[in-house]
């Protein structure tokens, strides 16, 4: 689709307003001619009063001053500058709605494109994302968009600019046609110097373009990526090149406003030389017609006056069109949608699995890509049992998880649920039905509360706190001073990595998924969370048809079968016993990982016993404090009400610590 037509789509969604702000525009334009007709005879009438204006006027000043003859000669004056009053606030009345009307127009029109924008975006298949930086979406959708309707906005003047220049031109020759020839002769000229500077906007407007796409990018990395950067020492660095894309994008903009101001001054220098070759051939030709030349030359060097701003003005929005046609281009490549990959949606709606999910020889390879990555998977996944997926990086892991909620489809073969194709099910009930837990927790910037409920409408706290229980988030949570309604920050920020994976968790539960994902969900964990996360994990995969993506050969023992992936093609499939007899790659993989395991476990009880060390250093302090403040009380050692009630609540939250500290022993003991 043309970038024009993409203009013309939400232009013509809005015709009504485009229609009427034209329309006023040009009675506008209108009031704007006949005043401009106007100014002249009333000046030559209030210095002569007895001067018969309509003798030699042209035909169209004869016409409009007609009307003013049933006036007294006395009062003629009075009702003419009435007249070209009223006309002069009926046309900047006309010219504000008309405006008004303009700006209403930009404002739906990015409205509607941003709309559409968020629609498409979360339409459109993950590998859209994949292949798009962030930073360039996020500059499209706000700055291009803001150029682009600009771009509309400039189309709807130049039409009605073009309108009053005709308005002019009409005029001017109703006045003197030789003139006028002269004029648009003298104005060509004028117009093509004009051009030089037109086309100069274009290039600058594509910099720009190009700069801001690039400084979004970097901005947007820098600020993801600060801890990476503060880590490793690089801001100077990262300094550097940001303040080089701004630097380059000002300095577009600069030669651009450049570019454009010199347009102004060059119109106004042409017209004044224009003007003055008037003059001089409105005296050669009304030469013999001296009393006609002051109405004559003077009406027409003021209409042309009032007129030649016009090919200023028209200039002007033709550059700033021509400035933002990259910013056209950009946003209808980003709103086309036939160049984008869509998923095709089902229509039976998924309600729950039967009997199991089956990978019926299938491969995969990624969009734009050759090389297959899982090479004739078949594999059975019965309902309500946990099936582990090992093997190297590259082995095809998280490809198969990614096609179960078809984020991605087969490249051939099929996945089927029950015996039915996947790609018949209705995508939103399927993914609803899915619980996925990743390494990687997306949080949102806002409340516990939000996050462990996000996507599900009427969840009364007691639910939350429930899950929250069961997926040992609970302990933290309770901690905190707002509870369920303390803000995390952005992508969880505030919190550890483990209190992230639990509210993962929390999340799963509450939605009770009839499938879950699990990938790698401990693997960047410390000894201590991935404990409590394991635990919680424990919980969530109860009776449920679980697929679980592990590093870590000891958090998949329990499944029960292990899949051994290479290089995309199933290697071996057994439960841990099994496999561990077959001596294969999982033995091999599973003699790597506990080489060590002697080593490991001493590790493990040096950190428990410096926990255990810890808590009772703490229960110690906790139960110090209390025995001295109950001892204050209880001897009448204070006489003071207001301090003894201080040291009562003093001593209630050394109590409420104390039994926390040996709810944290009894817990780790029981490890």
């Amino acid at each position: 689709m043309n970038p024009n037509q993409i203009l013309l789509k939400y232009t013509l969604k809005h015709w009504i307003l485009v229609v009427s702000s034209i329309i006023i525009g040009f009675v506008s334009t209108i009031f704007n001619g006949v005043g401009a007709i106007l100014v002249i005879p009333l000046l030559i009438y209030f210095i002569n009063p007895e001067n018969d204006i309509l003798k030699n006027a042209p035909h169209i000043i004869k016409k409009l001053l007609s009307v003013f003859e049933v006036f007294s000669v006395d009062t003629r004056f009075f009702w003419m500058f009435a007249s070209i009053l009223l006309i002069l606030i009926l046309k900047h009345i006309t010219n504000f709605v008309s405006n008004l009307l303009g700006t209403y127009l930009s404002l739906i029109m990015a409205r509607d494109m941003r709309i559409d924008s968020v629609i498409l975006l979360l339409e459109v298949d993950i590998d859209y994302y994949v292949k798009s930086k962030i930073g360039d979406i996020f500059n499209r959708f706000m700055s291009e968009i803001n150029r682009a309707v600009g771009s509309i906005r400039n189309y709807i003047g130049l039409v009605k600019i073009v309108a009053t220049a005709f308005m002019y031109l009409a005029i001017l020759l109703s006045i003197s046609w030789q003139l006028t020839i002269l004029s648009s002769v003298l104005g060509g000229f004028l117009a093509l110097l004009n051009q030089y500077f037109v086309k100069r906007s274009k290039k600058f407007g594509e910099i720009i373009t190009v700069t801001a796409k690039q400084q979004s990018n970097k901005l947007l990395e820098l600020l993801t990526g600060i801890r990476l950067i503060k880590a490793v020492g690089n801001e100077r660095y990262e300094l550097k090149s940001i303040v080089e894309d701004i630097e380059a994008r000002e300095k577009a903009g600069l030669d651009a406003q450049t570019n454009n101001a010199v347009i102004g001054p060059l119109n106004e220098i042409g017209g004044v030389i224009i003007i003055a070759l008037i003059i001089i051939a409105g005296r050669y030709l009304f030469n013999e017609q001296l009393q006609a030349l002051a109405t004559i030359l003077l009406t027409y060097l003021y209409v042309l006056f009032r007129a030649l701003p016009m090919v200023s003005q028209i200039n002007g929005v033709r550059s700033s069109l021509l400035g933002d046609v990259s910013a056209v281009e950009v946003v209808a490549d980003f709103l086309i949608r036939e160049n984008k990959p869509f998923m095709t949606n089902g229509s039976i709606p998924y309600q729950r699995l039967e009997t199991g999910i089956h990978f019926d020889n299938v491969q995969f390879s990624y969009p734009s890509h050759q090389e297959l990555v899982l090479k004739g998977i078949d594999l059975w996944i019965p309902k309500g049992k946990m099936i582990a997926l090992v093997g190297a990086s590259g082995a095809g892991k998280s490809t198969i998880a990614d096609l179960l909620p078809r984020f991605y489809d087969p490249t051939a073969g099929r996945i089927l649920f029950d015996g039915h194709d996947l790609r018949h099910y209705d995508l939103k009930s399927l993914r609803k039905a899915m619980g996925i837990v990743s390494q990687d927790t997306f949080l949102f910037n806002n409340s516990l509360r939000f996050n462990i409920a996000y996507g599900l409408s009427d969840v009364s706290d007691t639910e939350i706190l429930e899950v929250a229980k069961r997926a040992n988030a609970y302990e933290f949570i309770s901690k905190l001073p707002e509870g369920l309604d303390t803000e995390i920050g952005d992508r969880g920020v505030r919190l550890s990595g483990g209190q992230k994976q639990r509210l993962a968790i929390a999340r799963a539960l509450l939605r009770d998924p009839d499938i879950l994902i699990l990938d790698e969900a401990t693997s960047a964990l410390d000894t201590i969370s991935e404990r409590l996360v394991q635990e919680a994990i424990d919980e969530l995969c109860r009776e449920r048809t679980t697929l679980v993506i592990a590093h870590r050969l000891s958090t998949v023992q329990k499944a029960y079968q292990i899949v051994v992936l290479d290089k995309g093609k199933v290697a071996e499939i057994g439960n841990h016993e099994e496999l561990l007899a077959q001596g294969g790659h999982y033995a091999h993989l599973h003699a790597l990982q506990f080489s060590d395991s002697k080593e490991d476990d001493s590790k493990n009880r040096e950190d428990e016993q410096k926990r255990k060390a810890y808590l009772s250093y703490e229960a110690r302090s906790s139960l110090n404090s209390l025995l001295g403040s109950l001892r204050l009380v209880s001897e009448d050692l204070i006489d003071d009400s207001q301090e003894k009630q201080e040291i009562l609540e003093e001593s209630c939250s050394s109590a409420m610590r104390l039994l926390h500290i040996i709810e944290d022993y009894e817990h780790s003991s029981t490890r």
